[in-house]
């Protein structure tokens, strides 16, 4: 995210003739952006590594490990055994399975940090928020950027109204080749540079896209097969994921896991919050369920991208009986003021319930705007009342979340009707 800043700072100094501002960009000191980056990152692992070395109570084995036991690793050369274990090994990279890929120098979102120069052109095979975050900082920073995919939609787990307007957006930044099948890749061997040949099938039609920088951004696998978990019995599911109860245990009592290695929730926020519950149910007393509802996600791409809760093809697949909100960025005095032609808030709500079961966001800051939202979904259990009789600042853009709140309908009339005459003009321009 901090290299990721650097191609919005870039973007805007772009857009800047909007506001009525003669600017350019005069260069990119490459190294310096990720120097900036990488530094910070070193120096906080450095700090971490010294505070756990610094507590008597705490051993750290800088090896990789491997189950050799129910409950018994081998760490290095040294077998350790433990009454509790906390499964947290996470994912990396998948890398698929093309011709020539293994004998040609690629990237992953595990090695692009150590990057030492801007490339002129990217190739991207894959189109999920990791392609697409790293699109954009490649090229907001001046690079070429060709987005390779599969499917029809980039961003293609996001609500898909929310995944259309992303994929027009980013279809007039950058080269889409998409419903694309890949035959083969060539190019420099590992560790070298020069340029990468892609080939590819899409429509029908054959061709090859060069470039001097092959990113591979296919999802990520669980780290369970280098544990050799399933290998002692820890039930996996069928993605290889290791299979918790609602408390995070495992199937063998005492063994525990959480973050991305469970596949819930693959964000280090959804980590963060699932250890508290692994400290509660392996430490306290009674067990405590983890409660899932309103986890969010955000895409630090351009435009930004945020979501909680129930997509509308999720609704519309269980047959749930829905109202939609919705209101565009532009028409709030601050959406005005930024100039974000495409930004909108979604809201969805159940007809029955009269409750918000998700929400999702287009635009700048989408980010921050969702937490209204979770809070709402959260503490509320999604009254939408809670943002309609909230006050506003005006015009601050955390207008469009009330406006979008607002635009609600359920059957015949608005969630619950207006009281007084301020109210009703709650939804209105002043």
């Amino acid at each position: 995210k901090m290299i990721i800043e650097s191609a919005s700072v870039a973007e805007e100094i772009k857009r800047a003739s909007l506001f009525g501002l003669e600017a350019e960009l005069k260069g990119v000191d490459f190294p310096k952006v990720m120097k900036r980056t990488m530094d910070f990152v070193d120096k906080e692992a450095a700090g971490i590594e010294e505070a756990i070395k610094a507590n008597p109570r705490y051993t750290l084995y800088k090896y990789f490990s491997r189950f050799i036991g129910p409950k018994k690793l081998r760490i290095g050369k040294e077998e350790v055994e433990g009454e509790k274990i906390l499964i947290a090994a996470g994912t990396r990279p998948h890398v698929p399975p093309i011709a020539g890929l293994d004998k040609t120098a690629y990237q992953t979102s595990d090695t692009i940090f150590r990057l030492a120069k801007l490339p002129k052109h990217v190739v991207f095979i894959g189109g999920g928020y990791i392609a697409c975050e790293l699109a954009h900082f490649f090229g907001g920073l001046g690079s070429e950027v060709t987005i390779i995919d599969r499917g029809p939609l980039l961003v293609s787990g996001e609500d898909e109204e929310v995944a259309k307007s992303f994929t027009r957006i980013f279809g007039e930044k950058y080269r889409l080749v998409m419903g694309a099948a890949v035959g083969e890749v060539s190019g420099p061997p590992p560790g070298q540079e020069g340029e990468v040949q892609v080939k590819v099938t899409a429509g029908g039609k054959s061709e090859t896209v060069r470039g001097d920088l092959l990113f591979i951004a296919t999802g990520r696998v669980p780290n369970t097969d280098s544990l050799g978990c399933q290998e002692v019995g820890i039930t996996l599911n069928e993605k290889g994921f290791v299979q918790v109860d609602e408390y995070l245990e495992t199937n063998v009592p005492g063994v525990w896991a959480l973050g991305d290695i469970v596949g819930k929730f693959p964000f280090k926020h959804g980590a963060n919050w699932e250890a508290k519950y692994v400290m509660i149910n392996a430490f306290g007393g009674q067990k405590e369920p983890v409660d899932y509802r309103a986890i969010p996600h955000a895409i630090y791409s351009s435009p930004q991208v945020a979501g909680v809760g129930r997509r509308e093809q999720d609704l519309k697949e269980k047959g749930t009986d829905y109202a939609v909100g919705r209101y565009d960025y532009i028409k709030t005095g601050m959406g005005k003021a930024l100039e974000d032609e495409d930004g909108f808030v979604k809201i969805l709500a159940d007809q029955a319930t009269r409750k918000m079961v998700g929400a999702h966001i287009l635009g700048t800051n989408a980010s921050i705007l969702i937490h209204e939202l979770v809070v709402a979904m959260k503490a509320t259990d999604g009254d939408l009342d809670a943002i309609r009789n909230s006050v506003h600042i005006h015009p601050a853009l955390s207008e469009v979340v009330q406006r979008a709140v607002n635009a609600v309908r359920f059957r015949g009339r608005v969630a619950k009707a207006p009281r007084t005459l301020m109210e009703r003009t709650t939804d209105q321009e002043i």
